[in-house]
Formats: C-alpha cells, structure tokens, sequence
C-alpha cells in the first residue's frame, strides 16, 4: 500500500502530528495512515498529568479535554522532605490527571472522525528509508510512503532502525494506584485531597528525581497513583533500590506498598545531541525525548505533532523531503527551547545532590524557581501554536 504520510504509533505525538497536519495541509488527509501496535482503548503506563501547556495545544485543535474521564488537582507542591513550595493557577486547576488508554482512544476516535486513517494491530518489523520512498515492513505486509513518522515510543522499531547505534538516555520510572484513603488514616483524603505532590527527598541518596503522589481515576472510582522517577544521572554511584524510597513515603501516609501491583517502565529523555530525523524519516514524542526533570511527556508528545506538521507541510511544498530544516526548527520552537531549558537544570539539580542544597532550591529559594519556572519551562506552547 502507498500512503504520502505514514505515522508509526497512535499514542499523543503520533495523533497530533495528524491532526496539525490536517489543519496545515488538508488536501493530505485521505493519504495519511497511522500503524498501531495495540487495539484502543490499550493500557499504557504513564502519570497522566496534563499541564496547562497540553490543554492548550488541544483547545487549539477545538478539542475539550474534560470529555474524558479526569482527575483534577487545585495545587502542586514541589518539596524537599515534606516542605517547600505550592503551585496554583489563577481561575484554573494546576494539573489534570487522565488515565492514558481513555485519554488516547479520545484521541484517536477525534482523529479517526477528522478523516485520518488508522490501522489498529499492525506490528512494524522494519524502516527502510530509500531515496524516492521509505519501505516499511509489517505483520500485515509492505507500505510505502513518501514519509515516514517515528511516533513509537521511548523503545520503537524506527528510532532502532534508522539510528541502530545511538546512545540512549533513559530514566526509569515506578507507578502504584492506591484507595482514595489509607487504612489506617481516614484524614489521608481531607489532608491530601485536590493536591498533587512532588518530593525529591530521595536525591541525596543518588536516586536523581523525585516520589510523587496525585489524585486519579479509574473508571470513575477515586484513587491515588503513586510513583517514584529517577533520571539515572546518578548511576554511577551507589543507591538503594527503586522502590524503598517510594515504600517509606507510601509508608508515612498509611499505605504498604507491598499491597499493590507495581508496574515499572522506561522514559527516554531529551538530550540536545538526539538526533531527530534521516531523509524521508522524522521522529516525534519519545522517540527524540520526554522532558528530563519529571519525565513529562504528554504535553511534549503534542507539542512535538505541532512542529512535525510544520515540517513535513512546508517538505511537501517544496517537493523536497530531506528534514535537514527539522532539527533546527524543533530547537528555535517553544518545545524545543523548554526541553532545552529542562535538560540544562537537570543536569545542575541532580548532580548537586547534597541535602543543603535541595533545602535551598525547594524551600529558600522559592521566588527564584517559581521565575524560572515560568520564564523557562511553563508557557511554551503559545509560542508554537502563534507560528
């Protein structure tokens, strides 16, 4: 089969670029197909925060994202051993929680009523990048594209394909969901409640991140989801295994993190040196990188479709298909400048690990991260949505 775009992966970053694509260049709607592995609505492990960022670029598409079930936190504390700094937003949440396999079968029905494409329990073997198409062989037998995009994930078979001997930066991430309340401590919820929390308590002990603990939602039944994200910066040092840190803070609240089903993943995260494209191939969302500090990625995934359609728009006018602009483009955009940003000061907040000095930056210095954290990590995407 020959299509003019082929997407690898209906996730966040493989949706997007469809949809911007359809919005920057119509007349490609009939000949774009996306491939993807599952069958939605498919598990997906993953947070499932969205930040003001990600709602934006999806109130630009006309979508509304409280069509899907959610969790909705009024406040964000970034702390350091239990104290340290809040977050709200004016006349709005601070962070809505989705859970991924109902946020991106949303997704991909709006996509699918949009005009595109999708192709559900397709397996790609492999990406062959020629100079007048690009082969891509399946389970369900040989397409041919004019351009192929990589949106398949921290693990995918393009990125493996196309740079099979490139370094790869991975974080390494716990997640538990819990009752609304503890056993022990029916106060948990009153105490807790609407609030999303971040504690980078485990940083000293070489564990380079953060346990958080936010409202969610299962089929409608309030629960917690815990998790533990370490950026593995410092894994060259000596460290406790992943889980105790999260045990010892489920543990102060009340809940045995031994009565829960543990699930564990990676996250590849943005490096500046990544490359993010060959000839006729693109990648988009994890296949380049999730922002390093928290291992945010939906937001990025989305942002990243927005830069994608860009290119490959402006590629199909020119009748040229090389994606040497990509690289570039991406690092003069918004998202491009916030991963940037992000990838700088984790480098700094990690690797000054000492306990003094996550005192200082989350409990002193509140003024200067909050500045920071807006001039330099929030707020990106109206950037890229004004281009």
């Amino acid at each position: 089969m020959n299509k003019d775009v082929l997407i690898i992966g209906g996730g966040p970053s493989g949706l997007s670029t469809a949809l911007h694509l359809i919005k920057t260049a119509p007349h490609l709607t009939p000949r774009i197909l996306i491939l993807e592995r599952e069958h939605y609505p498919r598990p997906k492990l993953c947070g499932g925060g969205l930040v003001f960022d990600a709602e934006n670029i999806l109130e630009d598409l006309g979508l509304d994202v409280r069509e899907v079930p959610h969790a909705d936190s009024d406040e964000i504390h970034f702390d350091f051993a239990g104290r340290g700094l809040k977050v709200r937003m004016p006349k709005r949440h601070a962070l809505r929680v989705i859970r991924r396999d109902e946020f991106d079968h949303w997704l991909a029905k709006k996509a699918v009523s949009s005009g595109i494409e999708i192709r559900e329990g397709v397996v790609v073997k492999s990406v062959q990048p020629r100079e007048e198409c690009v082969i891509v062989e399946t389970n369900q037998g040989e397409f041919r594209a004019q351009v192929v995009v990589g949106a398949d994930g921290s693990n995918g078979i393009t990125r493996r394909c196309i740079f099979p001997r490139e370094p790869v930066y991975t974080a390494r991430a716990l997640e538990v969901l819990t009752p609304n309340a503890s056993a022990q401590s029916k106060e948990f919820e009153q105490e807790r409640g609407r609030v999303a929390f971040f504690d980078f308590f485990p940083v000293p002990n070489n564990i380079a991140g953060y346990v958080w603990d936010f409202p969610t939602q299962v089929k409608g039944v309030p629960m917690r989801c815990w998790g533990i994200y370490d950026t593995n910066l410092l894994a060259d040092q000596q460290r406790p295994a992943l889980k105790e840190p999260l045990a010892a803070e489920m543990k102060r609240h009340g809940f045995d993190l031994g009565d829960y089903e543990i699930k564990s993943h990676p996250i590849r995260w943005y490096n500046p040196r990544n490359n993010v494209s060959v000839p006729r191939v693109l990648l988009v969302g994890d296949a380049i990188g999730a922002d390093a500090i928290f291992g945010e990625g939906i937001s990025m995934a989305l942002g990243y479709g927005v830069i994608a359609s860009q290119e490959i728009t402006e590629s199909f006018q020119r009748g040229e298909f090389s994606f040497r602009r990509y690289r570039r483009r991406l690092g003069r955009s918004g998202l491009g400048q916030t991963l940037f940003a992000r990838w700088v000061i984790t480098q700094v907040i990690y690797s000054l690990k000492w306990r003094w000095f996550q005192i200082l930056l989350w409990r002193v210095f509140k003024p200067i991260v909050l500045l920071a954290a807006w001039v330099f990590v929030l707020n990106w995407s109206k950037r890229d949505l004004r281009r």
